[in-house]
């Protein structure tokens, strides 16, 4: 397995603190997530090492086990138990004395893929990750999706109301264990189209709607266009550009919590007329004259 630097991933050193760590983390989370970056893939990979690295260092257990074992430390528990046993007798030919670790590496090589060997100490499989990309409609609705990892079908149930840049984990679908050993688990991304209308901040929604001037002067009914249908709105008379409204429960679906929905807040844009005739021109002048 490569080795991955989390140090170097956050930008910081080994003897950073909890709190440079978080701060390391949030600045460079923002900076790649996947709502600034739609397009760019390799800003997709470095936010899903971002968030790995994160997960490690961030939990005080994981980070001392990563800080002495490197790229074995998910198995560091295994090897600490299968020395305490070398510790008594000889195995195959490598034995470990004391509290030396310099040889604990090679003696994982040694275990993986090996048959002859009459101890076999069991692994767990590599976790894997995959992406998968959803339009903002697509996460109106509980539904069913398929997608394809190592050549293999698996068919997922996504909750309505999934986030943008949001992990999932399918516990036992990444690669086998060796010697009998658990399988690995499955981490899923999901990316979120921008919508050419629609806004998302969190569970609420945004949008604009047009308003005629005379619409927004002497009031009456706009009708607007949501993720779900057409809403017809009443509009005050004396309406200005900018008055912002808000639908309570138009919004997008809360995860995992069924019927609840954030709000949807329209902002109106008032039209001015264009190619005015030179009688409505003149109403206008009259009517300026009488302000």
């Amino acid at each position: 397995m490569e080795f991955i630097d989390y140090y170097k991933i956050l930008g910081i050193d080994k003897n950073a603190s909890a709190e440079d760590i978080k701060k390391a983390y949030r600045k460079l989370a923002r900076k790649m997530h996947p709502d600034l970056n739609p397009t760019d893939k390799e800003a997709h990979q470095k936010f899903q090492q971002i968030n790995e690295a994160n997960e490690v260092l961030s939990d005080e257990a994981k980070r001392k086990k990563y800080d002495q074992y490197g790229k074995d430390w998910q198995h560091a528990d295994q090897f600490e138990q299968q020395r305490q046993q070398q510790s008594r007798s000889r195995y195959s030919g490598a034995q470990f004395e004391g509290d030396d670790d310099s040889d604990f590496s090679s003696f994982f090589e040694s275990m993986f893929g090996s048959s002859e060997r009459r101890n076999k100490t069991k692994f767990r499989g590599q976790d894997y990750n995959a992406e998968l990309k959803l339009n903002l409609t697509d996460a109106l609705t509980t539904h069913q999706q398929t997608l394809t990892v190592n050549g293999k079908n698996i068919r997922i149930t996504i909750p309505a109301g999934i986030e943008n840049g949001q992990i999932i984990k399918l516990k036992g679908y990444g690669a086998p264990g060796v010697n009998g050993g658990p399988a690995g688990d499955l981490f899923i991304t999901f990316v979120l189209a921008p919508h050419p209308r629609f806004k998302r901040l969190g569970n609420d929604l945004y949008t604009t709607a047009t308003i005629d001037l005379f619409t927004a002067l002497l009031g009456g009914e706009n009708t607007i266009d949501t993720l779900d249908g057409k809403v017809k709105l009443k509009v005050n008379p004396e309406t200005q550009s900018g008055t912002k409204i808000r639908l309570k429960g138009k919004g997008f679906p809360v995860y995992k919590k069924e019927g609840e929905n954030g709000d949807l807040y329209v902002t109106y844009e008032v039209k001015l007329p264009v190619s005015l005739t030179a009688e409505q021109k003149d109403l206008f002048i009259q009517l300026s004259k009488l302000k």
